[in-house]
């Protein structure tokens, strides 16, 4: 389902041809203007473990830095990794990691700036992810029941489509 508002259906889906096969979509008409789109997730943790990422006291190092890292490596490969994306030449990717005690855990939000034919929600939707499984990935010794999500896209701007806030 896409549209302007969660659980508007599309009139028609853009990745299926007429026979019902997967595509990618062809954007070659489409003018080039400034795109943008920003993401929020969190991952939920214990407090002893919350407590280790905040005291930079864990055996794999710098949680934070190293989740931020990730999240902007995945954004400039987002198109390896969700088939029908079109690779993009992306501007800015901001990857902002927040402790946060009332979860307890820690909250990401992206940003991902390009200039092109297509948006780049699922770059912000990626970097996102892979920020928070990197956490998940760095902290699991100390706790394996972390739960991450929801991920969301929280707002986008540029293309025929114009702007979108989830707010």
């Amino acid at each position: 389902m896409t549209g302007d508002a969660p659980g508007t259906p599309s009139p028609a889906l853009s990745h299926v041809d007429p026979s019902g096969a997967a595509r990618m979509v062809d954007v070659s008409a489409k003018a080039e203007t400034a795109r943008t789109a920003r993401a929020g997730g969190a991952i939920r943790m214990s407090a002893e473990a919350l407590t280790l990422v905040r005291e930079n006291r864990l055996a794999k190092g710098d949680v934070l830095s190293v989740a931020r890292i990730a999240g902007i490596m995945a954004a400039k490969r987002t198109a390896e990794l969700i088939p029908l994306c079109h690779p993009l030449p992306l501007s800015a990717v901001e990857v902002t990691l927040t402790l946060d005690a009332t979860l307890p855990g820690v909250r990401v939000e992206t940003t991902v700036t390009t200039t092109g034919q297509t948006g780049v929600e699922m770059e912000a939707l990626t970097a996102a992810s892979v920020a928070l499984l990197t956490v998940y990935d760095m902290v699991k010794a100390v706790d394996r029941a972390m739960e991450i999500g929801p991920i969301v896209l929280l707002e986008k701007r540029g293309g025929a489509g114009g702007a979108w806030s989830r707010t």
